[in-house]
């Protein structure tokens, strides 16, 4: 999925964060101080940066406001610090958001993909629609067509479908659907994505084949497309 640099002078922390990292699919680069940061950094493009505010040799402000002068590639500060004053110096500095440890690492992923959701939207204008077979799905409209007939949704039934769309071809599990469709405070179960799943398929009917089940996984939206 892309590049993500984790400047964090703990190296447990660091573990952990690629651990999620990697499941989610991304390759993840570690510095183990401000200055490692900056030389990573210069080295290759990141989709995004986790950056540690309390670090030694050059502290997380210092190599946020280094990032600032070339790129404005998303930026995620992680630090034990969570007063108001410390946030909004932040976000004046250009951090994209803030993570007071201890934190969920679950958290820590949607936000990330948040972010980077994002910045791709602010960089490069995403498509209105997306049709695949008789299915058009219309965003700004927020409108769903089978065979140029307008199909009647819940709102949580249009929200799982743009989310498949949105990672059309990728497996997903259970979780990261919920995750992705119910937000990450949602406390329900892994039956509640394969009801939301099966009254999905039958609202798209004839096109419902393309909803594929990924057994031991969970589920994708198979366009056919190659990767």
């Amino acid at each position: 999925m892309g590049n993500i640099l984790v400047a964090d002078d703990e190296m447990k922390m660091r573990r952990l964060i690629r651990e999620y990292l990697v499941s989610e699919g991304f390759t993840c680069y570690e510095a183990e101080n401000g200055r490692d940061a900056l030389d990573k950094f210069s080295e290759r493009d990141y989709q995004a940066v986790l950056l540690d505010v309390m670090m030694p040799q050059v502290d997380g402000w210092t190599v946020l406001r280094e990032i600032r002068k070339e790129s404005s590639v998303p930026v995620i500060m992680l630090t034990a610090r969570g007063e108001e004053y410390d946030r909004l110096f932040g976000f004046e500095l250009g951090v994209d958001d803030y993570m007071v440890k201890p934190f969920s690492p679950r958290e820590l992923m949607a936000r990330l993909k948040a972010v980077i959701r994002r910045n791709s939207k602010d960089s490069e204008e995403e498509p209105m629609v997306f049709q695949v077979e008789g299915i058009k799905v219309d965003f700004e409209g927020h409108t769903v067509y089978m065979d140029g007939e307008q199909v009647k949704m819940t709102p949580k039934e249009y929200d799982l479908l743009v989310y498949l769309v949105q990672n059309r071809n990728r497996a997903l599990t259970r979780q990261q659907i919920l995750d992705g469709v119910w937000g990450i405070d949602f406390f329900g179960e892994d039956r509640t994505v394969d009801t939301h799943i099966k009254m999905l398929r039958e609202r798209l009917k004839p096109y419902k084949h393309l909803i594929d089940t990924v057994w031991g996984v969970g589920y994708k939206l198979d366009t056919g497309e190659k990767k």
